[in-house]
């Protein structure tokens, strides 16, 4: 009996509920004829628990050592959460799994209160992996990846969920990670293949 793994869970539903064909204006200027939004399965309830679950299986696979996990503000919010939590579940089932605290990234410090930039897990020396979820540019992983290094956290390992494959978005992720592993669940290649393997067989509604 063949097992599906959180992964293969994960990416049916991204291509069924984050995927869209059409023409649309990206962040980074550009146009394209598809679009992801991943939020519409980190914040579905099963989408999160397989998030955090797939990713927790690609930091052991390459057996990643790290406290937390951490990612710029609003689409890495729930992956934290998800991992973190997943983590815990683990934590609780096995001795050899350990927690992964989670923290977030502001674009910008606080004008008020303590004014950090960085909310929740945040210890110097730390080893600790960026999150986000779709990498066009890189932008805002590395704008979390340069923060966490501000507050003298290690970077172990960069993830994002969905990886666009431009031409200077793994480039600039790498060279900001500086020699730390920039890991993908999935490529939006792979998503779109997905996506229409379903439509083709009626899984998803034709969109009008």
């Amino acid at each position: 009996m063949t097992t599906t793994t959180h992964a293969q869970q994960l990416l049916s539903l991204l291509a069924r509920t984050s995927f869209r064909l059409g023409q649309f204006k990206l962040s980074s200027g550009g146009t394209s004829d598809y679009y992801i939004d991943c939020r519409t399965t980190t914040l579905h309830a099963e989408g999160g628990r397989l998030t955090g679950e797939a990713i927790l299986d690609l930091l052991n696979e390459i057996e990643i050592d790290a406290e937390a996990v951490g990612g710029l503000t609003m689409g890495a919010d729930p992956i934290v959460s998800t991992v973190a939590t997943a983590s815990a579940w683990r934590a609780h089932a096995t001795a050899d799994s350990r927690l992964l605290h989670g923290f977030l990234v502001r674009k910008a410090e606080k004008a008020h209160g303590t004014g950090r930039r960085i909310e929740g897990f945040c210890k110097e020396g730390a080893r600790i992996v960026i999150v986000d979820d779709v990498c066009t540019t890189g932008a805002s992983t590395i704008n979390a990846i340069e923060a966490a290094r501000e507050a003298g956290m290690v970077v172990a390992a960069v993830v994002c969920i969905v990886e666009r494959e431009e031409a200077n978005g793994r480039p600039a992720v790498e060279a900001a990670a500086q020699g730390a592993p920039f890991l993908r669940l999935f490529t939006a290649n792979e998503v779109r293949a997905e996506h229409v393997k379903q439509l083709d067989a009626g899984q998803i509604p034709v969109s009008k």
